[in-house]
């Protein structure tokens, strides 16, 4: 849909434009999905999400396809290697911050109802909608995304401030942010 009004932020690069129009704003209930997600967000912390989109495919390499069962367990000999791996963003903070987020999934997963369900609770289980009409109404972060990245934070993980819970929240379906006249939202509020 090359001539869909669309959001005006994926501008033309078509990655982005895809991304938009077939991910973006579509509820994830995965758990590792959310998993992956989440971390991704987290390393895109000062930097575009293009950079991260553009590196998505050698992150899920050098992280074991974002299987937190096998990052949880990562040596520092794997760290080391993240940190030579030039086809992500290598930053030790941040790597330490995925093997940490994967504990704490791991913590959540075997003793709660699962990473997806923890998540959805905080907005009933169904997407808020909202109808920004422009850009500059859509917020960096709100009350919820500040509660849940208190909550995230308590239980271990790890680079999930409020804004990038926030951004998180919108790529993962929890809130519909394409905006009213944006051929997306519609659609992602219909899956709602």
């Amino acid at each position: 849909m090359a001539d869909a009004r669309r959001c005006p932020w994926p501008g033309t690069d078509p990655l982005y434009v895809a991304y938009h129009d077939e991910e973006w704003g579509v509820p994830e209930r995965d758990d590792r999905a959310l998993y992956e997600k989440l971390v991704l967000d987290g390393f895109q912390a000062g930097l575009s999400w293009i950079t991260i989109l553009r590196k998505r495919d050698a992150f899920r390499r050098a992280f074991d396809g974002f299987q937190p069962e096998k990052i949880a367990r990562y040596q520092p000999k794997k760290v080391e290697a993240l940190m030579q791996d030039a086809g992500i963003v290598r930053n030790r903070m941040k790597i330490d911050g995925a093997i940490a987020s994967a504990r704490a999934w791991l913590e959540i997963m075997e003793t709660g109802d699962g990473f997806s369900t923890f998540l959805w609770d905080f907005v009933d289980g169904k997407p808020i909608v909202n109808r920004y009409r422009a850009m500059g109404q859509v917020p960096a972060e709100t009350a919820l995304s500040r509660a849940i990245s208190k909550e995230l934070k308590s239980r271990g993980f790890k680079f999930c401030g409020p804004t990038i819970v926030y951004a998180f929240m919108q790529a993962t379906g929890m809130v519909n942010d394409h905006l009213t006249t944006c051929h997306r939202h519609a659609a992602c509020a219909d899956l709602a």
